[in-house]
């Protein structure tokens, strides 16, 4: 008999890594109490020690460079105002170093010599963020304001002489520059200056500070690596890829390790080598990890070794420590499964499915063991958020569930999903925003003619944007589906922007249009304004705290859907955008559980 939702939701994630100044422990999140908290673990699979204990989630920790404390970022009831704190090892001591509760806190790294430290907030003004630096033992209001900012911006980290500091300005999830800040000046270095739409991402200082390594499509269509001299501006291609994009680079500036992450498909290839000069790698190895997703490159303090957190659908993430040189692995960290045995986690299938103009669309597909290939499935087509985001094969104890429980699960990678370079990602852009809801439908066509679906019984499932296409393709395709759940979605993308948090909105216009320029149209695709197409039952949840997805687009949602189509709604007062407390995520899922038996569960 399959374990419960409540089971399932207590397999465990170990995840986050950093290295302690001596380089005898690691710090990580793990979410065994429920929510994920800092602990720390000294040997490879020994007994990992909590160090934190909120009823709230932690959402980075980083060790000091020299002390025995580290910091780590925490917000409240998922409101994603996050605050930064410092943690003294010995004594155990907590120290709030931000106090701004209602400002946003992006940490930006210690300096090399954990004096000080570096920050992104929006204090000075809610819909910009400024670049800060703050002594260890300070306060809040010691913070030294060291330039202003006028958009989106985050922090790469301090040049190895502790000069200087990366900043990334995000115009959109396809445009980004990078400049060089000299915290004494405050005055900043453009490396990136370009026209049109180019990614700069993944920013790492080199050894010595003279070169930037980043990834970049600034000649190409998929992401490369690059070198750029901070001097002259001069960039040197290092690594190109020209059919997958690397999607991450970490540089160990003493040393000269680099290592770099090639998204193929979904799953992750990892490489390492030594920088000999700007922009040649030598001696490239790649770690024997299990195939899956990787990333969180952390080195340790000579860049002989380096953690990281891998993931895979037939296993929760953990942090292995792997040897530079090498490449040998050691698995760190044994996040519990509950007691499920590991071998009963089903991994997907890598499949593509023709869409309406010709295209090839990646997905991944999982069957459950039950499937008699006769027809009698049903499925939970599960659409992924961003949009520029990505289904891959990490672990998810809700798809095992569902597995468990009979249901294939189908996860498409509609265009405008990130991972298949620049011209992919622009395919569903402002008014090509419905092709990729048809998109969906061509999934729905695909699996109609698999012999193991009953295409009777498909659901959309879908949270954030996702939440949105799953609403779009009710009222778009309403006679397709036998459910759907829409989790904190858009429902209407002009109140959604006229909505959301003030940081936000002009990022998201560059996506979805702007409400100067694009009302109409955003009106026109709106799901709301469609509703009375809806055919299915659907089922809404949604945080009461969500900075991105306002909890007004559920309550005007379920209050016109309920009128053609039973609606259920769920909110959760000390939730954001997504759920975190393991308590919610109970409720949440059984809630999900009960409306599929209700609605979807027994063959039509």
């Amino acid at each position: 008999m399959p374990h419960d939702i409540e089971r399932y939701l207590n397999v465990r994630s170990a995840y986050g890594p950093s290295f302690s100044p001596d380089d005898d422990r690691v710090a990580f999140l793990m979410d065994t109490t429920g929510v994920p908290q800092v602990w720390t673990v000294a040997e490879p699979g020994g007994w990992p020690e909590q160090r934190t204990f909120f009823d709230e989630r932690v959402t980075f920790v980083s060790w000091s460079p020299e002390r025995e404390e580290f910091a780590f970022g925490m917000d409240e009831g998922g409101n994603e105002r996050q605050q930064l704190f410092r943690y003294d090892v010995p004594t155990g001591e907590i120290t709030n170093l931000t106090g701004s509760l209602d400002a946003k806190h992006r940490w930006g790294g210690w300096s090399h010599d954990g004096e000080r430290f570096a920050f992104a907030a929006n204090r000075r003004d809610e819909s910009v963020f400024d670049v800060y630096v703050q002594a260890r033992d300070a306060t809040g209001e010691d913070a030294e304001l060291v330039a202003e900012g006028d958009g989106w911006l985050t922090l790469g980290g301090w040049s190895p002489d502790d000069s200087r500091l990366l900043v990334t300005e995000a115009y959109s999830n396809f445009d980004q520059d990078v400049a060089v800040l000299d915290v004494e000046t405050g005055e900043t270095t453009e490396l990136t200056p370009h026209e049109s739409t180019v990614r700069f991402q993944s920013a790492e200082w080199g050894p010595e500070g003279e070169h930037v390594y980043l990834v970049s499509d600034r000649e190409s269509d998929t992401l490369d690596l690059w070198c750029v001299a901070v001097e002259t501006g001069e960039f040197s291609l290092a690594v190109e890829d020209p059919d997958w994009e690397i999607d991450g680079v970490a540089v160990d500036d003493e040393s000269g390790r680099i290592a770099y992450s090639t998204n193929v498909d979904g799953y992750t290839e990892l490489t390492v080598g030594d920088l000999v000069d700007s922009g040649t790698i030598e001696g490239a190895t790649t770690p024997d990890l299990p195939e899956g997703v990787s990333g969180g490159v952390a080195f340790d303090s000579d860049g002989e070794r380096f953690a990281v957190t891998v993931t895979r659908r037939g296993d929760p993430a953990n942090v292995y420590v792997v040897d530079a040189d090498t490449g040998a692995t050691e698995r760190w960290t044994r996040a519990a499964t509950a007691g499920i045995p590991r071998d009963s986690f089903v991994e997907p299938e890598l499949v593509h499915y023709p869409t309406f103009d010709g295209r090839e669309i990646p997905a991944l597909f999982s069957l459950p063991e039950t499937d008699t290939g006769h027809g009698e499935t049903p499925v939970i087509v599960d659409i992924h958020g961003g949009p520029e985001s990505q289904r891959r094969p990490s672990f998810s104890a809700v798809t095992q569930y569902f597995l468990a429980n009979g249901y294939a699960v189908f996860e498409p990678n509609v265009r405008g999903s990130a991972g298949y370079g620049k011209a992919y990602g622009h395919l569903d852009d402002v008014e090509k925003r419905m092709d990729s809801v048809a998109d969906v439908e061509a999934a729905v066509e695909w699996l109609h003619d698999h012999p193991a679906v009953d295409p009777d019984r498909i659901v959309a499932m879908g949270g954030s944007y996702g939440g949105f296409m799953v609403l779009a393709a009710m009222t778009e395709y309403p006679d397709l589906w036998a459910a759907g759940i829409d989790i904190v979605g858009i429902a209407n993308f002009v109140t959604f922007l006229e909505n959301t948090g003030e940081w936000r909105r002009e990022l998201r216009e560059a996506e979805y249009g702007s409400l100067e320029d694009d009302r109409e149209f955003l009106e026109s695709i709106s799901p709301l304004n469609t509703i009375g197409d809806i055919r299915a039952p659907l089922f809404v949840l949604h945080g009461e705290n969500d900075p991105r997805v306002p909890v007004s687009e559920a309550h005007q949602l379920v209050e016109a859907a309920s009128e053609h189509v039973p609606v259920r709604e769920l909110v959760f007062e000390d939730e954001g955008h997504g759920f975190t407390k393991l308590q919610n995520r109970i409720r949440a899922y059984e809630s999900i559980v009960e409306f599929l038996a209700e609605h979807v569960d027994e063959p039509a």
